[in-house]
């Protein structure tokens, strides 16, 4: 156990002693002490590893001990749904991908939590926008089903050291009439890819996803179209005249233009592709979710960790900006024993507390809590902190009803071949997805025809 972490046990001991511990402290009611163990599920990355610390800091407190399940992310839905449709109890909590809770919800498998939050005081604690996305369903309904455990959003790394040099400094205002500098708008990220996109010299502008598996493409796409104003449906779940919204159209135009500054063999690219493009010394600046920053910042896997910088997505045309959402939210299992809940529901109120948030962030998880995101020892921890924390206040995400994997597909299949393939127009890619969507949507019982 590391110093750090020691001495947080210490300071929230006392801290517990002071105001009669939290519920899941020895004082917790008899039904929560009665578990000795407790059991989350999650994907296999860092921040599951970053999380297993956490417990271990649990399990220190109060000798409950927990185990944190990590499942490759390829087979991670699956596992997950497999144990949905059993009405299984192998797994007390869920970190649960934002767009899962729908289906969650719809289906019965996740626990409501309005009234805990509520009652703890935790709603106010986390930015709106991630309270929305990974805890709240329906839209607007103010019920909560998940806790925003693992913040994340599609950010930028870029070269200063490309970016500040004088020769490059001083071509590119020639070229563009306006210094050359972090963009603050879509267009300026346009000038700049295209400034520094020189094939002869093995250098290109910029990375974006192109993924054409499960959603990669889409999040690219979206960053984009949010950030003209366009979005995936309006206020009654409509897609026709949204989706393919003059604006949704020249956003996704924007979004090909763009590509033919990425750097060869980025056909079929999403996480990996961007950190290695960048890492090569392939591209000048690249889209990637937060998460995977922290390779980036590390010298010993990037050469240029110590002239990278990171900032967030910049304005679109019209003074929208918002950017394509990451992350997931933990969420209780409604198949597990009142006891395991209630277990559960301890844990969680400890790991939203401000001082757990603190820890959660300094062993590398991305927090939503507020205080937390604003504080000077979050901002100043890392080079990538302060563009995530402002990210974090502007995210929106894909629909999050249980149809959402048949409305990607779809999304998937006719951008690709538009923005890769270069077939048809944006407006026919476009129109071809909502005469998909809305059959689907139909059948669904969302829309009447």
């Amino acid at each position: 156990m590391s110093k750090k972490i020691g001495g947080l046990i210490v300071l929230i001991a006392m801290v517990f002693t002071l105001a009669g511990g939290f519920a899941g402290s020895a004082d917790a009611a008899p039904e929560a002490r009665q578990v000795e163990e407790l059991t989350i599920i999650w994907a296999e990355w860092d921040p599951a590893n970053y999380l297993q610390e956490i417990g271990n800091l649990y399990e220190a407190e109060t000798g409950i001990k927990v185990n944190i399940i990590q499942e490759p992310w390829g087979s991670f839905y699956d596992r997950v749904a497999a144990e949905w449709a059993a009405r299984g109890d192998a797994y007390d909590m869920t970190v649960g991908d934002s767009q899962w809770i729908g289906q969650g919800v719809e289906q019965g498998h996740y626990m409501e939590l309005t009234d805990f939050f509520i009652d703890n005081d935790i709603v106010d604690t986390v930015t709106p926008a991630t309270l929305q996305f990974y805890g709240e369903y329906p839209a607007g309904s103010e019920r909560y089903y998940a806790y925003p455990t693992e913040g994340d959003a599609v950010g930028w790394a870029y070269r200063m050291d490309l970016f500040e040099d004088p020769d490059n400094m001083e071509a590119f205002e020639e070229t563009y009439g306006y210094p050359l500098a972090v963009p603050e708008t879509w267009y300026q990220l346009y000038d700049i890819a295209e400034f520094f996109t020189r094939p002869d010299d093995n250098l290109y502008g910029v990375g974006v996803y192109t993924q054409i598996d499960y959603d990669g493409l889409t999040m690219g796409y979206e960053t984009a179209m949010f950030s003209w104003g366009a979005d995936w449906q309006d206020a009654d779940s409509q897609v026709i005249g949204v989706v393919n919204s003059e604006r949704a159209v020249e956003a996704l135009e924007f979004y090909r233009d763009l590509y033919q500054f990425a750097p060869p063999g980025t056909d079929n690219a999403f996480f990996a592709e961007m950190n290695d493009v960048f890492i090569n010394g392939q591209a000048a600046m690249i889209m990637n979710y937060f998460a995977f920053f922290p390779a980036l910042a590390n010298p010993g896997v990037n050469p240029y960790a110590d002239v990278t910088g990171f900032f967030a997505t910049p304005e679109g045309p019209y003074g929208d900006r918002y950017t394509s959402l990451g992350g997931q939210g933990l969420s209780v299992i409604n198949y597990i024993s009142d006891e395991r809940k209630q277990a559960s529901l301890d844990f969680i109120e400890w790991f939203a507390s401000e001082e757990v948030q603190f820890e959660w962030a300094r062993v590398g998880g991305y927090t939503c809590n507020i205080e937390v995101l604003e504080s000077d020892e979050f901002l100043n921890n890392t080079a990538y902190n302060p563009a995530f924390a402002d990210s974090m206040t502007f995210v929106k995400d894909f629909w999050n009803i249980p149809q959402f994997g048949e409305l990607l597909e779809p999304v998937q299949r006719h951008l690709h071949a538009y923005v890769v393939g270069g077939e048809g127009t944006a407006s026919e890619a476009l129109d071809a997805v909502v005469i998909e969507q809305y059959s689907i949507l139909v059948e669904a019982g969302v829309l009447e025809e």
